[in-house]
């Protein structure tokens, strides 16, 4: 009698608890107008990253295609950078190897450094990391396309002279769904941040 009580009551907490909400979805988005019988009806398009091509550190061209359908985590950087960057490497390895072998999620990390990091200063930074998950990327295409992706993105890379290396980025990581929503950015130098990135990945390969 005191078990039936108590899975009882057990079952009423679980079905009480709140929920997680899902995520938000970021981004300007636009609205569409269409009749529906004698009404009209409003719909959401949601914002989507830019389309872009770049060349990955295994010498393969990477692109949108290459992300669609998984979730995907995004940082910005570059191998010659003497402040946030080995801390953002870092954590992103941490949120790699959280996923290792989980083909449906994506990591890619774009250098802003053109003129330095070429395909092979790539491949010899993810062999010093010791990546191990073919699903991360580091990727290199001409400066201005880099900066103006960022944008798209909702964040800021640009060269500046006055900062160690002569470039600044933001220290974002950035959480896109399968369908290349932006949905959250978290601070890829906090372990909070990057805590709470892995929390919502799996929430977001659930959702796929």
């Amino acid at each position: 009698m005191r078990w039936t009580l108590l899975i009882s009551l057990l079952t009423i907490i679980i079905s009480c608890s709140p929920k997680k909400k899902p995520l938000p979805v970021l981004g300007k988005h636009d609205y569409v107008s269409r009749k529906e019988g004698a009404k009209e009806v409003t719909d959401t398009v949601f914002y989507k990253v830019p389309d872009f091509s770049f060349l990955g550190h295994r010498s393969v061209q990477i692109d949108k295609k290459t992300i669609e359908g998984k979730v995907t985590i995004v940082d910005f950087f570059f191998t010659t950078c003497p402040t946030i960057c080995p801390v953002m490497s870092r954590n992103m390895k941490k949120i790699s190897q959280e996923f290792l072998g989980e083909k449906n999620l994506a990591l890619l990390s774009f250098s802003i450094d053109a003129i330095h990091d070429s395909v092979p200063v790539l491949n010899k930074y993810a062999k010093k990391l010791n990546v191990e998950n073919d699903n991360w990327h580091f990727m290199i295409c001409e400066k201005k396309k880099t900066f103006e992706l960022a944008k798209g993105f909702m964040i800021s890379a640009a060269e500046n002279k006055n900062a160690p290396g002569g470039l600044i980025h933001s220290g974002a990581f950035i959480l896109l769904d399968g369908q290349q929503r932006i949905r959250a950015y978290y601070d890829g130098t906090k372990d909070e941040d990057v805590d709470k990135a892995i929390a919502d990945i799996k929430s977001l390969l659930d959702e796929n």
